[in-house]
């Protein structure tokens, strides 16, 4: 049996300040976490069980620490299960973790409601000709990028060979549903006057443990947040920072359901690339889907003919699954998706963002005769992307009815200030709304308490699939303090 898919995204932000000359982003940054109103606690982030340098190939340095930007000096754990911060001098939102896709697609939107309050109240501090903008982007144009990461939890006992083998050729492929588009090109590649994803052009590796420098297809990143002697958590960096709820729900939904194909060993033999890296950008400069990709056995193919076989395979798993429903409908809008994009690519607009970036582009073009390279269409591009609601341009084609929704405002509410039930994150995000002053540091598997007794008391949380509402519900509503909390659990130390 293929583990359980726990999964979640972590959304680092573009920041900026107009008409501020000296623009700091981590002192920005800085201000939108400690501006946001919700109900939060604003603790130590503790890094005791991280290994950020621990690599899945089996060599890396354990003890490597994050860098001064990655401290959690500026951090919010909120009522949600979320953790809000700083991050490489961008403002980061890391979703609880959750249990199937859908769910996962939801906290990812609740978290650019989050950004959106906290920057508008950072707005009303600032002077009056000064303006912040948040942005849920990867690129700043002037060639940095930022990352929107995705996270899955796998079987310790999987090769990690094997998922070299057959994710690399999956994720190079799917970029053709779940890039947010993006004019030019950066980076050193070939000029593009609009590409499908914002991040192919920083792709410079195979498989590393980089994600800032030299990034890799494969991130090998083995670092669990779990029990590691039974899991491993994939760190999935080649993706874009989505705003389409569909387009969100099929590109987490797809790697989960190939990652349980993988875990089976459901799949056939693998597509194999003959180089990879190009073949990133070389899908993403292709807006017409048409260029043929090559294999290591020669044979050619294009990036929808491979994701029509990857469709295949993996239906043909489902069918014989227990996965459940939500997997069905990831099956159903996948080959929805393809079928569109093979008949006509501006099908997919009221679903996909570079689709319907594109078509609000061209329509710009032809309307005001603009060049590809001109000013306004670069503003245009990036407004897209804008947090703010009153003018970002992707919540302008949600109100015209141009974009479809998975959600309703009410159900991105909830995940705002509710935890997911089904994972440990309800633990935490109870937690923080019951005992948060409490609390002094928190991490992914651990709650650390301060009962008022000589010694701070630890709660370690290593099973993501505990922790859950059925589980701990009746127990947290019993408890009025901490102390009685650790009591009820049977000890002290949790």
């Amino acid at each position: 049996m293929a583990l359980h898919k726990v999964l979640g995204t972590e959304t680092e932000y573009g920041i900026t300040v107009r008409h501020q000359p000296d623009f700091n982003p981590v002192l920005a940054s800085s201000t939108v976490i400690n501006s946001y109103a919700g109900d939060q606690a604003r603790i130590q982030w503790s890094f005791d069980e991280e290994s950020p340098g621990r690599d899945a190939r089996g060599f890396g340095f354990e003890e490597t620490m994050p860098s001064e930007m990655e401290t959690g000096l500026v951090n919010v754990v909120l009522t949600n299960g979320a953790r809000l911060y700083v991050d490489h001098a961008h403002p980061e939102y890391s979703t609880p973790e959750c249990f199937d896709p859908l769910e996962a697609a939801r906290y990812d939107k609740a978290g650019e409601v989050v950004m959106a309050r906290a920057v508008a109240t950072a707005r009303a501090a600032m002077p009056a000709d000064e303006r912040m903008f948040i942005h849920k982007n990867n690129s700043d144009g002037k060639g940095n990028s930022y990352g929107a990461h995705e996270n899955y939890l796998i079987a310790r006992d999987l090769p990690f060979g094997d998922i070299v083998r057959h994710l690399t050729g999956f994720f190079v492929t799917r970029q053709i549903f779940t890039g947010s588009g993006k004019l030019g090109s950066e980076n050193g590649r070939p000029d593009v006057d609009f590409q499908i994803t914002q991040r192919a052009d920083f792709f410079e590796e195979e498989v590393g443990l980089e994600t800032t420098l030299k990034r890799p297809i494969i991130n090998t990143r083995d670092e669990p947040h779990a029990d590691s002697t039974k899991y491993r958590r994939l760190h999935v960096i080649i993706g874009d920072a989505t705003l389409s709820e569909w387009q969100t729900f099929l590109k987490l939904g797809t790697t989960a359901l190939f990652l349980s194909a993988l875990e089976e060993g459901a799949l056939p033999d693998p597509l194999v690339l003959s180089d990879p890296v190009a073949s990133v950008w070389q899908v993403s400069h292709d807006t017409g889907l048409i260029r043929p990709i090559t294999l290591d056995d020669g044979r050619t193919l294009t990036a929808l003919e491979a994701q029509w076989q990857y469709l295949e395979w993996a239906a043909k798993y489902l069918h014989g699954s227990d996965l459940g429903a939500v997997y069905g409908d990831v099956v159903a809008f996948w080959e929805d998706v393809l079928a569109d994009l093979e008949q006509d690519t501006m099908l997919t607009a009221d679903r996909l963002d570079w689709a319907a970036k594109l078509r609000l582009l061209e329509g710009y073009r032809n309307r005001d005769g603009l060049e590809w390279d001109d000013p306004k269409l670069r503003l245009l591009d990036l407004q897209y992307h804008d947090v703010d609601p009153e003018r970002g341009l992707y919540h302008r084609l949600v109100r015209n009815g141009k974009m479809r929704r998975l959600f309703t405002d009410t159900e991105i509410g909830i995940a705002v200030t509710d935890p997911p039930e089904r994972t440990r994150a309800y633990f935490r995000g109870r937690c923080v709304a019951r005992f948060g002053a409490a609390l002094v540091a928190a991490n992914w598997d651990s709650l650390v308490f301060d009962t008022g007794e000589e010694s701070l008391k630890r709660v370690p949380m290593m099973e993501p699939l505990r922790g859950t509402r059925d589980l701990v519900g009746d127990l947290l509503e019993r408890s009025d303090t901490p102390a009685a909390l650790l009591r009820a659990f049977g000890g002290d130390d949790g």
